[in-house]
């Protein structure tokens, strides 16, 4: 999977090459590219805000310098001047991963200097490519990108839509600062590519950067091979299938007692039956406790009599019974 991000602050991404994804991008398994916005700027400053337009607080970040960063990294737009495709060595990255249109920042208004680039690039059109591409690179960028907004008014980031993002070849993200990106950035780009506008959660942050992280490692750590073992999903909260609606329950692991608290005795059992069944009471009633909006959604089919005797006993009401918490 190729990964594009555009952002003003190329150092917040240091953690993708640590871990799982920064493992997986040494064995080529996500290709991450970091690009600096202000390389498409072409002011002594290097703007890349300015005022809104019906007045208001805060800035607004200016179409030209998106439009012609986009324009570069999918390498269709008139004014692309050079390849987004220039390596640095694995050593000098930052990973990359784009900034969320979310929130009001602490920094500089239009004028100011702001971050500098990290590379050596030039000032204009250039871009920084890091990550290890795989054979198949020439296929995947043939295929086209999809281009990933992080914003507080876009539909909300959940595990469904990771595992979608999963079967991408090619996704784009555009980090926004200030109030927003100005939005006829993200109606060009939908003439040419999908787009979609997402959210992190119900808060505002003061930068994409932090929303972009949580998506890029959301997703690379469904890719075929990230993970030590493939079935770690299979369990996780939201993970398509029976946990799809619920939250995972405890887990334990050695020694069997710590500070006077033991271990379940039906986790050393060895009775898979019974440790499976326990474990989905667990998730049922943590979900309810926690995420009763979640325990709603269960289709009424999915349920047998003890997942309702265990809904009941946590107090949520089952087959249209009064609640009694």
């Amino acid at each position: 999977m190729r990964i594009d991000i555009v952002t003003i602050f190329p150092e917040y991404f240091a953690p993708l090459d640590v871990s799982l994804l920064g493992k997986a991008r040494q064995r080529g398994l996500l290709d991450i590219r970091l690009h600096d916005l202000r390389n498409w700027t072409h002011d002594r400053h290097r703007t890349v805000d300015d005022t809104p337009y019906g007045g208001g607080p805060g800035m607004v970040m200016k179409p030209e310098p998106w439009g012609e960063a986009l324009d570069a990294i999918i390498g269709t737009g008139p004014t692309s001047t050079g390849s987004a495709d220039a390596a640095v060595p694995q050593s000098e990255s930052s990973a990359g991963a784009d900034a969320v249109s979310q929130g009001v920042s602490d920094e500089p208004a239009a004028g100011g200097a702001g971050p500098q680039s990290v590379s050596d690039e030039p000032a204009a059109g250039g871009a920084v490519s890091q990550g290890v591409s795989d054979d198949s690179a020439a296929d995947r960028d043939a295929a086209g990108p999809r281009l990933i907004v992080p914003t507080p008014s876009g539909r909300p980031f959940t595990q469904g839509l990771a595992q979608s993002y999963v079967r991408e070849p090619w996704l784009v993200f555009a980090c926004g600062r200030y109030e927003g990106i100005d939005t006829r950035v993200v109606e060009d780009a939908r003439a040419r590519m999908p787009v979609d506008e997402v959210s992190i959660g119900d808060y505002v942050l003061a930068g994409g950067e932090a929303a972009v992280l949580v998506i890029v490692e959301a997703v690379g750590r469904l890719l075929p091979g990230v993970l030590g073992n493939a079935d770690s999903v299979t369990d996780d909260s939201f993970a398509a299938g029976a946990m799809e609606t619920l939250l995972e329950g405890p887990v334990y692991t050695k020694p069997p007692v710590w500070r006077d608290r033991a271990v379940p005795e039906i986790l050393m059992s060895g009775h898979h039956g019974a440790i499976a069944r326990w474990r989905r009471d667990q998730a049922l009633r943590r979900t309810v406790a926690n995420r009763p909006e979640l325990v709603a959604r269960l289709a009424p089919e999915a349920l047998d009599e003890h997942d309702r005797q265990v809904l009941r006993d946590a107090g949520f009401p089952v087959d249209d019974e009064p609640t009694v918490r």
